[in-house]
């Protein structure tokens, strides 16, 4: 399919005064079609093997609209999500923006994503005016410190250069280094947490609105993936046990990829349970200190999950600057089903 139709509009060339993540979530208005109606400007990215395009790329989107829609010193402070359909990364997105509500101190806005006349996502997207809870002084205030490291200091972040990258994780607009799994001896998965450092690419030069968009779109990596870490389940489309029957490179790459997501060598997945299905179902972001966000500096991303069961997880996630701000809390649930081994074999339940 032409590059075209993966926008209504034809693409124009990315920005080189633009950090990427800037050019992957510009939208542009369609106030031909009616009031606060958006599209995607550029085409989006489907990851290898999902069922459709990256999530995090919709609700960066969503929340890119709905802030057209509110005065410049209106900052949000929370989404809630849901994922309802696999979007297409060759269809063109179109983003309708509802005014909810406009008050002194908070305004409101869903927003819905469709493509070919149906609904894939959904968003309320709360904003609240700068400065109207009062001074500091008159406010209750907390916030959780900068996770410890094993040598009872708060974490640090990598370097600026990082190297030994595996392909897969090099792409896109943001950088990333391993994935650390803490207390990972505990027999409890609920005890486990994951660690992970992110950041742009390029420097973001769009001002706060742009770096709350690429936080938002960062929020979703690794999100419903961390069972997968804390269960040590295998996530590959073939048995962990045929990875020495691989050619040598794509051997070294799985066993790269895998290390680097914090699983370790897959020989030591054998005969451990394998991911069926694996989806988000909703998604909440918690931004707690809008003005501080930098993207394109290095962020702490620290996951755990305080349940699963019934074919479904639940994970929570706290997104840290590098200084130790609590920049975000989110929240996501996911459907989560092994592999059915008696049904991969043919057999029927006797259930």
């Amino acid at each position: 399919m032409s590059e075209q139709r993966a926008t209504l509009l034809r693409q124009p060339p990315p920005d080189p005064n633009k950090a990427p993540i800037e050019n992957v979530l510009e939208v542009t208005e369609l106030s031909v079609f009616g009031p606060d109606i958006f599209t995607n400007t550029r085409q989006q990215w489907h990851p290898p093997g999902a069922r459709g395009i990256y999530g995090g790329s919709v609700i960066a989107l969503c929340l890119a609209s709905a802030q057209r829609t509110v005065p410049d010193d209106f900052f949000i402070h929370s989404c809630h999500c849901y994922f309802l359909l696999a979007g297409s990364g060759e269809l063109p997105i179109l983003f309708h923006v509802e005014r909810v509500r406009d008050g002194k101190s908070y305004a409101t806005r869903t927003v819905q994503a469709r493509q070919k006349g149906r609904c894939i996502f959904t968003t309320t997207i709360s904003f609240v005016r700068e400065g109207s809870s009062g001074s500091p002084g008159s406010q209750v205030s907390h916030a959780a410190p900068m996770p410890l490291g094993a040598d009872g200091k708060p974490v640090s972040p990598p370097p600026d250069n990082l190297s030994d990258v595996p392909d897969l994780a090099a792409m896109g607009p943001f950088e990333s280094n391993r994935i650390e799994v803490t207390n990972e001896t505990s027999p409890h998965a609920h005890e486990k947490k994951t660690r992970q450092w992110v950041r742009a690419r390029g420097k973001i030069g769009g001002g706060y609105q742009a770096h709350l968009n690429a936080l938002a779109y960062v929020s979703d990596s690794y999100f419903i993936g961390t069972i997968t870490r804390i269960h040590k389940l295998w996530r590959f489309p073939f048995p962990a046990a045929d990875v020495d029957k691989l050619d040598p490179d794509m051997r070294e790459r799985i066993c790269k990829l895998n290390a680097w997501e914090g699983m370790g060598d897959p020989k030591e997945m054998v005969d451990r349970p394998e991911i069926g299905m694996m989806v988000s179902l909703d998604h909440t972001i918690y931004f707690h200190e809008p003005r501080k966000v930098r993207a394109d500096e290095w962020m702490l991303s620290e996951m755990d999950s305080p349940w699963a069961g019934d074919g479904r997880g639940v994970v929570t996630q706290r997104i840290f600057s590098k200084d130790g701000t609590l920049l975000a809390t989110c929240v996501q649930e996911g459907v989560v089903r092994l592999k059915d081994e008696a049904k991969a074999k043919g057999k029927e339940s006797k259930l």
